[in-house]
């Protein structure tokens, strides 16, 4: 898996939703984010952060993330975008379903596009919880592909709730998020507690 995703770094960023790099889609994905963050500077850990779009958003917003990928290039360009963006954010090379941080040491746990993609994503969650401050809050997007993989809204909302109590999905149908129009299902899901 980590070869799969060590070769996938060189063209991840051409995704629009992946690097973020069209104004009106980081515009989106900010509209969308930020809001969801904690007042002032919070801690933010990114699960399976990819090339660091999402962690540079945030950090320039004020919020310091730490972030985590299998991929040792996926890790190494977005240590590089952090650096060109001028925003601290720290990023390691490991599983995002066993993160390497302490318990109760994130305000906010992000991850986009990764539950799905466990092997366990049960257990991840519940690493995943271990890691939020009381009051932390979860934030997921994930999506059911076309391709038939994935997890549905429905799917994802059981497993969180077998570990929370609040849990929030949002469709996200915007083409301004993903650069394009989208036939499968992308949600956003929160849990505040």
């Amino acid at each position: 898996m980590t070869t799969f995703w060590d070769e996938q770094a060189a063209t991840f960023d051409d995704e629009p939703d992946h690097g973020l790099r069209d104004a009106d889609v980081r515009a989106a994905w900010a509209k969308l984010l930020l809001p969801l963050m904690p007042a002032g500077s919070s801690e933010v850990v990114d699960l399976g952060c990819g090339t660091g779009s999402l962690s540079v958003l945030l950090a320039e917003a004020g919020h310091h993330v730490r972030g985590v990928d299998l991929s040792e290039r996926m890790v190494a360009a977005a240590t590089e975008k952090a650096r060109t963006a001028g925003v601290a954010a720290e990023f390691v090379q490991g599983d995002a379903a066993d993160p390497p941080y302490a318990p109760t040491s994130a305000d906010v746990v992000l991850a986009r596009h990764v539950l799905w993609a466990l092997p366990d994503p049960a257990a991840a969650l519940k690493a995943w919880v271990r890691l939020m401050k009381p009051g932390g809050r979860l934030v997921l997007v994930e999506g059911h592909w076309s391709t038939g993989s994935g997890l549905t809204a429905a799917e994802c909302e059981a497993l969180v709730r077998a570990v929370r109590d609040e849990v929030t999905v949002t469709p996200l149908t915007d083409p301004a998020l993903w650069g394009r129009e989208i036939e499968d299902e992308r949600y956003l899901l929160v849990s505040l507690k």
